[in-house]
């Protein structure tokens, strides 16, 4: 079994994304390796973006085995993402 992967949809222009960014940091400090933090710019990634039908940045998805057990629009605090990573691990 892999590990859980969380990607960080997000673009340099939107305001609420650079408020994600120090949250994530807090997530990685809390989960340390068992989670991979992936930070996917929709402006240079569009490809990626349309695959996962991103509209509203910052989106958060959380995918275990290839899998997308989470996605969540907007800013979303660190014990709520821990909370839905935990019981993936």
């Amino acid at each position: 079994m892999s590990k859980p992967v969380l990607m960080d949809f997000y673009a340099e222009w939107c305001g609420p994304c650079k408020m994600q960014t120090p949250i994530l940091e807090q997530l990685k400090k809390m989960m340390g390796d068992s989670v991979e933090i992936k930070k996917i710019d929709v402006d240079n990634n569009m490809e990626l973006a349309a695959k996962y039908g991103i509209q509203v940045v910052p989106t958060i998805i959380i995918e275990k085995d290839g899998k997308v057990e989470h996605r969540l629009e907007g800013v979303t605090p660190a014990d709520t993402l821990q909370g839905l990573i935990v019981p993936l691990l």
